[in-house]
C-alpha cells in the first residue's frame, strides 16, 4: 500500500506560479513510478505529468514547457512546479504512484493505483 498527500495548491493569477508538493509513504518512494493528474470542474480526470524511478519524465502537451515535475527520494517527494499558469488551469491536482514498485512511465489513469486527497489549483484570469 502506498499513502499519498498533496499541499501546495491555492490562488494564483494568470501568468504566475505555484509548487506542488506529494508526500508518499507505506513503500520506499524510490521504487514508485509517480505522476501528476487533474480534474476540472465538469470534467474527467486527466493526465498531467509523470516521472519514473530513474526520473524519466512525461507531460501532456497542454502542460509541457510551463509544468516541471520532479522527485526527492531521499525525502520521500514529489513536486510539480506550474509555471506561466492559465485559468484553464483551474482544476484539482492529484498526485498518484503506480500500482507496482519499478513500473515503466505511463499516462493511463488506469496504470495508477494510488492516490492523494487532490488539492485544488484556481487561477484567476
Amino acid at each position: 500500500q502506498v499513502q499519498l498527500v498533496e499541499s501546495g495548491g491555492g490562488l494564483v493569477q494568470a501568468g504566475g506560479s505555484l509548487r506542488l508538493s506529494c508526500i508518499g509513504s507505506g513503500r520506499p518512494f524510490s521504487r514508485n513510478t509517480m505522476g501528476w493528474f487533474r480534474q476540472a470542474p465538469g470534467k474527467e480526470r486527466e493526465f498531467v505529468a509523470a516521472i519514473n524511478t530513474f526520473t524519466r519524465t512525461s507531460y501532456a502537451d497542454s502542460v509541457n514547457g510551463r509544468f516541471i515535475i520532479s522527485r526527492d527520494n531521499a525525502k520521500e517527494r514529489m513536486y510539480l512546479q506550474l509555471n506561466s499558469l492559465k485559468p484553464e488551469d483551474t482544476a484539482i491536482y492529484y498526485c498518484a504512484s503506480r500500482k507496482t514498485p519499478w513500473a515503466p512511465i505511463g499516462q493511463s489513469e488506469t496504470d495508477f493505483g494510488f492516490w492523494g486527497q487532490g488539492t485544488q489549483v484556481t487561477v484567476s484570469s
